[in-house]
């Protein structure tokens, strides 16, 4: 009797014990599913931990591409925009001041998995460009010595470097280096901070995925001007001064009928792998060569932001356009190695009560807008 007992006992506390796993990993599985927090960045703002921080570099007013949110390639032409003949980074000053500032160029160069003597020829092989749709990206700031990571949504209008296969590498107003977001971040569900812009809705945030590796990199980005009256080349690359005569439009800055389904953040998948060498896609970027899905979105730009210490920008600024790259780039490209997101600590991004609605984080310094006619040009020789 002693003995049944006993067994009797074991098996409940067996039982016990596996029921305590499932609820811990129902509990761990529950807390994965909440959802993300994203930080709003609206244009002129350099965000939470900036590297620095420049000037005229993002643009107020930009119409913004129609096709808009799920996954678009990065060498898709009108993706990016820009202003032909004018640059919207200032490449030179950006590599300046890190080499100038030895920690912060091992954190900035950590994240991208490039070594810090790379960091020259690496920012010189990007191409300034404009976002022309609100794009999620993993951003990644410096606090005490070390490098933070955070989701993000950077609004259409700013100005970003892109590498060889068409993804944001640099966010141009602060220097910070930007990665692929998280698979796992559904922008539906997931939390927002930060200031709300006219005319943002989640669903036509966008995540850029990579040129598919088997067509190489990009040679020519086909960009569209901010007022989206026409479209011009840009060679990747290259700042502004080889950008090629105004031409049509692209087919995709066609508006689609007003029924039209939303679009949807694409699921996981893969083709092709990544080209090795130094125009491989950022560390943490999506699988490239995965096809398209979603339709795109109906949607309008909202009303000027006023913001303090910005100017307006009556007339297109700065930026640039992604175009359809058919080249085949060797060598010395602008890709990198390692997994850029876990360098440094988790970001800080929260809900802080701030300005706006409740749970908004602190309004972060407002940095100046590029100017309506700026002289055209490009930066000087690295």
């Amino acid at each position: 009797m002693l003995e049944i007992n006993s067994r009797m006992v074991r098996g409940r506390i067996s039982i016990m014990a596996a029921g305590a796993l499932v609820l811990a990993a129902g509990t761990l599985s529950g807390c994965g599913d909440a959802g993300a927090t994203i930080t709003r960045l609206t244009v002129g703002s350099p965000g939470r931990d900036p590297y620095r921080l420049a000037s005229n570099t993002d643009q107020m007013k930009v119409a913004p591409r129609p096709a808009r949110g799920g996954t678009k390639d990065g060498d898709a032409p009108g993706l990016y925009g820009g202003t032909r003949r004018i640059s919207s980074c200032d490449q030179r000053a950006l590599v300046e001041f890190l080499l100038a500032n030895p920690d912060k160029a091992r954190a900035w160069a950590g994240v991208l998995g490039i070594p810090v003597s790379d960091i020259r020829r690496y920012v010189s092989r990007l191409t300034p460009v404009l976002l022309r749709t609100d794009t999620l990206v993993t951003n990644h700031g410096y606090r005490d010595g070390r490098a933070t990571s955070a989701a993000a949504v950077l609004q259409a209008g700013m100005g970003v470097l892109v590498n060889g296969y068409g993804v944001p590498t640099v966010k141009c107003n602060c220097g910070n280096p930007l990665t692929a977001p998280e698979h796992k971040i559904n922008t539906s569900n997931a939390r927002y901070s930060g200031r709300k812009w006219p005319g943002f809705e989640k669903r036509n945030v966008t995540r850029i995925r990579p040129r598919d590796s088997r067509k190489g990199t990009i040679t020519v980005f086909v960009l569209v001007d901010p007022g989206a009256t026409m479209g011009f080349e840009r060679p990747r690359a290259t700042a502004g001064d080889e950008d090629g005569l105004p031409e049509p439009l692209p087919p995709t800055e066609t508006a689609p009928p007003s029924d039209s389904p939303a679009p949807v953040d694409s699921g996981d998948g893969s083709s092709g792998s990544p080209v090795p060498g130094d125009d491989s896609p950022p560390p943490g970027s999506p699988e490239p060569g995965i096809s398209e899905p979603g339709t795109p979105g109906a949607g309008s730009p909202g009303p000027e932001i006023s913001q303090p210490g910005v100017s307006p920008g009556g007339e297109p600024g700065t930026g640039t356009t992604t175009g359809t790259g058919t080249g085949t780039g060797t060598g010395t490209g602008d890709g990198s190695g390692g997994d850029g997101s876990g360098t440094g600590s988790s970001g800080t991004d929260g809900p802080t009560g701030g300005a706006g609605t409740p749970g908004e984080e602190p309004e972060s310094p407002v940095i100046s807008m590029a100017p309506s006619g700026e002289p055209a040009g490009s930066p000087p020789a690295f």
